[in-house]
C-alpha cells in the first residue's frame, strides 16, 4: 500500500482549540488544525480564485499530501505554487482530479469508494471517468484495485505521471499499473521512457483523444496538442516502443491487463 497519510483536517475528534460543527472540529487556520490534531492531509474544494493561498497555506503548516480536488484554477497561480509546493518537504496531487484511493483501506477524494475493490492492480490517471472505467473492468475480470492517483488533467500539475508510475512501481501491493493519458503534453512520453529503463511490472496503457483537431482543447485543460509528438497516436507510438501494452479502446483495458496477467475471471 502506497503511504499517502492517516489524517485528514477536519475529520478528527475535536481538541484545544476547534469548535465542533456537525460532529466535526473546524479551526481558523490550517497551522493551528495541525498543531491541535497532528493533521498531515489536507483536501483543498475551495473555488479556484483562492485555492493557489488554500495549497500554500496547507503546504507551510507542514501538510504532507494535499490533494487539490478544484478546477480551473489559473495557470499563473498554479506556476506559482509548483514552486512553492516543490520547495517543501510535501506532496501535491492535482489540481483538477478525482483524488486518491487504495481499496478499502483509505479515500482522499471524491471518486465513489465503493467501486472499487481491493486487489493488486494500480491506477494512474488524468481522467476521473476513465478511472472508474477502468475501475469496473479490472473488477470484473476478477482483479482488484490496489491504489488508484488521479493526478488531474490541468496544464500544470502537482505529481506527474511519473511521479506516480513510480510510486506504483515501489509498491509491494502492486502487481500490474494502468496508465491513462490523454492528448496534449509529455508526461505520458516522459513515464514510458523510464519504464522501459527502470520498469519492473506490466504497463497497460490507454491514451484518450485520438480524433482530436489539432490545436483545440478537449475537455481538460491541458488536453491541447501543440506539436506533432503531442498527439494521441505519436504518444502510443511511443509506449508501444517503450514496452507498454496499449489498447486502442478503454473497453479493452481490464481484458489486457488480465491476459498480462494470465489472470482467468
Amino acid at each position: 500500500m502506497i503511504d499517502y497519510g492517516t489524517q485528514v483536517v477536519g475529520g478528527v475528534t475535536p481538541g484545544k482549540g476547534g469548535q465542533e460543527h456537525l460532529g466535526k472540529p473546524v479551526f481558523n487556520t490550517v497551522s493551528e488544525a495541525v498543531t491541535v490534531t497532528g493533521a498531515d492531509t489536507s483536501i483543498i474544494f475551495v473555488p479556484p480564485a483562492f485555492a493557489a493561498d488554500a495549497i500554500m497555506e496547507a503546504a507551510d503548516a507542514g501538510i504532507g499530501v494535499i490533494v487539490a480536488i478544484t478546477e480551473g484554477i489559473p495557470v499563473a497561480d498554479m506556476t506559482r505554487v509548483k514552486m512553492y509546493v516543490d520547495s517543501r518537504d510535501c506532496t501535491l496531487i492535482g489540481p483538477n482530479c478525482p483524488g486518491i484511493i487504495t481499496a478499502g483501506e483509505a479515500k482522499v477524494g471524491i471518486m465513489p469508494g465503493f467501486i472499487f475493490t481491493p486487489g493488486r492492480i494500480g491506477i494512474v490517471s488524468k481522467s476521473g471517468t476513465l478511472t472508474y472505467e477502468a475501475v469496473d473492468q479490472v473488477t470484473k475480470a476478477g482483479m482488484g484495485q490496489s491504489t488508484a492517483i488521479g493526478i488531474g488533467g490541468d496544464p500544470i500539475i502537482g505529481t506527474t505521471t511519473l511521479e506516480a508510475v513510480q510510486l506504483l512501481m515501489a509498491d509491494d501491493d502492486t502487481d500490474g499499473i494502468i496508465m491513462i493519458g490523454e492528448i496534449g503534453g509529455d508526461l505520458e512520453i516522459k513515464a514510458a521512457r523510464w519504464i522501459q529503463e527502470h520498469g519492473t511490472k506490466p504497463v497497460v496503457g490507454f491514451i484518450a483523444g485520438v480524433t482530436a483537431p489539432k490545436g483545440r482543447t478537449m475537455g481538460h485543460a491541458g488536453a491541447i496538442v501543440s506539436g506533432e509528438e503531442e498527439s494521441a497516436e505519436a504518444k502510443k507510438r511511443v509506449l508501444r516502443e517503450c514496452g507498454v501494452h496499449v489498447v486502442d479502446s478503454p473497453a479493452h483495458i481490464g481484458a489486457k491487463m488480465a491476459e498480462v496477467l494470465g489472470v482467468t475471471a
